[in-house]
C-alpha cells in the first residue's frame, strides 16, 4: 500500500545536533527481540532508509549483546557521509550475562562504554550518545558530566536521554545541552504530553518516539497470539491473551480511519505522531523498527501525511482503552 511522497524532511536535533531525516529507523530488531532476522533483508532495508533520507540509524550496545552495533558497522563504514548513528549506554547486560537487566550510570562506566560502541561501530565519533535509563544510585550532574566529557573529547557528537522526568531533563539540560530525548510517544501511548513533553518544546529538545507503532500492535491487532517463542513482546501486558481482544478492537478503529484514506494502520498512527508534534510545537523523529524495505518505504510515507482536525478527533480517546500497561 505505498504512498506517493515528497522527500523527507530534514530537521535538527536540539538547537546544535545533527541535522537528520524526520524519521529514522529502529534497528534492534535486526539482532534481537522480535525473533529471527534476515541479515542480508535488514541490510537491504538500511539502503533503502538512507535512499528515502530516513538517517537516524537508532541502536544500542545491549540490542544484541553488541551484536546490533557490529552488525551496523559495515553499512556505517560505507554510508558515514549520510548516516547519523545513536546508540545507548546503561543497562550492564553481556553476552556473559544476558539476563543482567542492572543499571550502571557511573562515569568511569560511561567511558568504558562509549570506547566499546566506538570500537563495535568502527567509528571515530558517536553522533548521539543516550543514556539508556537513568540509575538514581548515581548522581545526575556526574553522569551528565561524564557525558560531556565524552563531547570534549570528540568522541560523541550530541548528548541524548530516555525515559526520564521533566525535572531530569531540565536539570541535565543545564549541565550541557542535551539534544534529543527518546521516550515512548505513540497513538496509544501518550504519557509523554503531559509534562515531558512540553518540556522537551520548552528547552529546544528534540523527541525521539521509541515503539511509535505501539512495539507493532498498530500494524495489526491480531498476531498478538501468534508471536514466537523468542519474541520480548509475549513479557508484555498489551499483548496477553486477556488484554487481546479489546486492543484488536481499537486498531479496528484505525484500520477503518486508514482504509478512508487508502492507508495502512500504520502509516495513519505514524501521521497522527507526526500531526500531533506538530500541533504541540515538538520537533519528532519516530524510529519505527523495521527489518523490511518494503515496510519502511510505507513507514517514510506516512512522514508527509497530514491528519485533519476530524481524524484527530476521532483518534484521540483510543489511549486512554487501551488494555495492559505501557512496558
Amino acid at each position: 500500500m505505498a504512498h506517493k511522497h515528497p522527500a523527507l524532511a530534514q530537521v535538527q536535533l536540539g538547537r546544535s545536533g545533527p541535522m537528520v531525516g524526520a524519521q529514522g529507523l529502529g534497528c534492534m530488531g535486526m539482532s534481537e527481540f522480535y525473533g529471527a532476522a534476515d541479515a542480508a533483508q535488514s541490510q537491504a532495508t538500511l539502503a533503502q532508509a538512507m535512499d528515502l533520507g530516513a538517517t537516524l540509524l537508532d541502536t544500542a550496545d545491549m540490542y544484541g549483546l553488541g551484536a546490533n552495533e557490529s552488525f551496523l558497522a559495515p553499512f556505517l563504514r560505507a554510508h558515514r557521509g549520510r548516516a547519523v548513528i545513536a546508540t545507548k549506554f546503561g543497562y550492564t547486560r553481556t553476552a556473559d550475562n544476558p539476563g543482567d537487566w542492572s543499571l550502571d550510570n557511573r562515569p568511569a562506566y560511561i567511558r568504558a562504554a562509549a570506547e566499546r560502541s566506538l570500537q563495535r561501530l568502527g567509528v571515530d565519533t558517536i553522533d548521539l550518545y543516550y543514556m539508556h535509563r537513568r540509575s538514581q544510585e548515581v548522581p545526575l550532574a556526574d553522569s551528565i558530566g561524564a557525558m560531556a566529557d565524552l563531547v570534549r573529547a570528540g568522541k560523541v557528537r550530541a548528548l541524548g536521554l530516555c525515559e526520564v522526568t521533566a525535572d531530569e531533563l531540565r536539570a541535565a539540560h543545564a549541565i550541557h545541552p542535551i539534544a534529543a530525548l527518546q521516550s515512548e510517544w505513540s497513538l496509544f501511548s501518550r504519557q509523554i504530553e503531559r509534562e515531558v513533553l512540553p518540556c522537551a518544546v520548552a528547552l529546544g529538545i528534540a523527541i525521539v518516539p521509541y515503539a511509535p507503532l505501539g512495539r507493532g500492535l498498530l500494524t495489526s491487532g491480531s498476531f498478538a497470539g501468534q508471536l514466537g517463542a523468542d519474541d520480548a513482546r509475549r513479557n508484555f501486558p498489551r499483548f496477553a491473551a486477556d488484554n487481546q481482544a479489546a486492543n484488536a478492537r481499537l486498531v479496528a478503529q484505525v484500520e477503518q480511519l486508514a482504509a478512508a484514506r487508502g492507508l495502512s494502520a500504520a502509516q495513519l498512527a505514524l501521521a497522527w505522531l507526526h500531526t500531533q508534534a506538530r500541533l504541540l510545537g515538538a520537533t519528532a523523529v519516530p524510529i519505527p523498527g523495521t527489518r523490511k524495505p518494503s515496510r519502511l518505504q510505507q513507514n517514510v510515507a506516512a512522514a508527509s501525511i497530514a491528519l485533519t482536525s476530524a481524524e484527530m478527533a476521532a483518534l484521540e480517546p483510543l489511549a486512554s482503552a487501551v488494555q495492559g500497561v505501557a512496558v
